[in-house]
């Protein structure tokens, strides 16, 4: 399972010309799920996104977490983050997760996180066509692979 993790002052998604979600300051995440993953996966990522300290303290220190400062998080579901690159130019993605497995494992993911924090979770629509927009804060982009834990 890999993650993008952009710290934003705002963020929302767009479906079918209306506004789906929007956040104010904390985390656009970007979630994409192979085939190989499971509820471990889920479960270690959520550990990290709730305790990842990527925010600034009152020195400017980037020292605090979405926990620390009450931030609000958006869930878009991306299965292109599988995309393999290596061949031509065409990107494969026989890595990324059936919908069998993808839309049980989003639904964890959204429910473990809201089980921690709840009420600031907000998110798009598993599959839809998506128009994602942000302010990128930093800009601090995080990419987070459930595969690389050591």
């Amino acid at each position: 399972m890999k993650l993008v993790i952009q710290r934003v002052k705002e963020s929302s998604v767009e479906i079918d010309n209306k506004i789906k979600a929007e956040i104010e300051k904390g985390f656009l995440v970007f979630i994409g799920i192979s085939k190989e993953d499971n509820k471990s996966d889920v479960e270690w990522l959520v550990n990290k996104v709730l305790n990842i300290r990527i925010f600034d303290d009152s020195d400017g220190v980037m020292n605090k977490s979405i926990i620390d400062i009450k931030g609000e998080i958006l869930i878009i579901s991306q299965f292109t983050l599988m995309a393999l690159t290596k061949k031509g130019n065409r990107p494969s993605y026989i890595n990324s997760a059936s919908h069998e497995i993808a839309i049980p494992l989003y639904n964890y993911f959204i429910e473990l996180l809201q089980s921690k924090i709840i009420n600031r979770i907000k998110t798009g629509i598993f599959g839809a066509n998506m128009k994602v927009s942000l302010i990128n804060d930093g800009p601090v982009t995080i990419i987070i692979d459930s595969k690389n834990k050591e």
